[in-house]
């Protein structure tokens, strides 16, 4: 395991530890957590990601001469660890917690929404996932009794893409029964992190000057094209993650809603997710009651006289936005609903939020 990176923070609140840091999906997340927003009085960045340069550990505290040594850690002497990256060798502390059992002190928050991960796999950690996925904005109006308490160690917080089709299908499943629905997940570069960014920056700019393409991470040409899956040099994993997105769906809305069929479209964006949701209802609704139903905490519904939302739009914001409602014209009971979100800030912010709901469940 490389060593450890530290920063100042406030004296009173939370030791945390971050592990793979310097990946897209944990420099967001550190940079939440350095908002203040989330009492932080110890924050360790591990570099874990095998595609970062390797960096020492540093302890965020201002007490801490910066450098630590990974073994100095202990599982005991943090309170949270969220997962942003996978890891090549576990952390001393999380083969600690690990060996721990229910023991642990640390909760563990898999933001990857991978389980326990390649490293240390093991079929206990992958039990307690399978009940743990929270989303706080969503369980705070749709409960679920069991599915999600301190009392767990280890917490999944899913994909944005999750987080979208779980908001969208359960506030309007909530006002109108759902027949059926169907969802197409357009996936950015950085759902590869920062080497997929990276490749589709090649390959824009050399097939504007005419070069050969990098196609390592995606297995193809991505630039000014959309791929219904990798090619067969890719070194990236879109099969896994859709299959990864239904698991998880399946885990959350479980029978509330009907379980969408899914799909996954890489696109040659950056940033921010799309998604495109088709879905009928029992009984007829219109597009506005339908957009009255969605409109609400983290969900901004756009008027048909504006301009569509994009995923240009939507960057830097825990929001998702979500475009005028329509009607199938040859189904009745068809409606179509485009949304984006930034996918890296809302993983981000919803990890920190599922911290803060296990903070509080704790004091009860």
């Amino acid at each position: 395991m490389n060593p450890v990176k530290a920063t100042n923070a406030t004296k009173e609140g939370h030791r945390v530890a971050v592990v793979g840091a310097s990946s897209l999906l944990g420099k967001e997340l550190v940079a939440i957590l350095e908002q203040g927003k989330f009492p932080v009085s110890r924050l360790l960045t591990f570099e874990a990601d095998e595609a970062e340069p390797e960096l020492p550990i540093i302890d965020l505290n201002a007490d801490s001469s910066g450098i630590v040594e990974d073994s100095q850690i202990g599982e005991e002497e943090l309170d949270f660890a969220f997962l942003t990256a996978r890891v090549r060798e576990l952390p001393a502390f999380l083969k600690s917690w690990h060996q721990q059992g229910p023991a642990a002190r640390c909760l563990v928050i898999d933001v990857l929404g991978e389980g326990w991960g390649d490293a240390g796999d093991s079929p206990a950690a992958g039990k307690l996932a399978e009940n743990l996925v929270g989303i706080p904005f969503l369980d705070r109006r749709f409960p679920v009794p069991g599915i999600h308490s301190a009392a767990g160690r280890l917490h999944v917080s899913p994909h944005p893409a999750v987080i979208v089709i779980s908001s969208l299908l359960l506030r309007l499943g909530a006002r109108f029964p759902l027949k059926s629905a169907v969802a197409q997940v357009f996936s950015p570069a950085s759902d590869a992190g920062s080497r997929g960014v990276e490749e589709l920056q090649k390959q824009t700019v050399n097939i504007l000057s005419f070069q050969k393409i990098p196609n390592q991470v995606f297995g193809a040409q991505l630039a000014f094209n959309l791929l219904s899956r990798l090619g067969k040099s890719a070194t990236g994993e879109m099969a896994a993650l859709e299959a990864r997105l239904r698991r998880q769906l399946r885990q959350y809305v479980g029978e509330r809603v009907p379980l969408p069929a899914l799909r996954m479209i890489q696109v040659p964006v950056f940033y921010s997710a799309g998604v495109s949701i088709y879905l009928e209802t029992v009984e007829r609704v219109g597009a506005e009651a339908a957009a009255a139903a969605l409109a609400g905490e983290r969900i901004k519904v756009r008027r048909a006289g504006l301009d569509a939302p994009t995923q240009v739009e939507v960057t830097g914001s825990s929001d998702i936005l979500v475009d005028s409602i329509s009607a199938d014209a040859e189904h009745p009971k068809g409606l179509w609903i485009w949304a984006v979100a930034d996918n890296l800030h809302l993983a981000a912010a919803n990890a920190v939020e599922l911290a803060a709901s296990l903070r509080e469940k704790a004091r009860v």
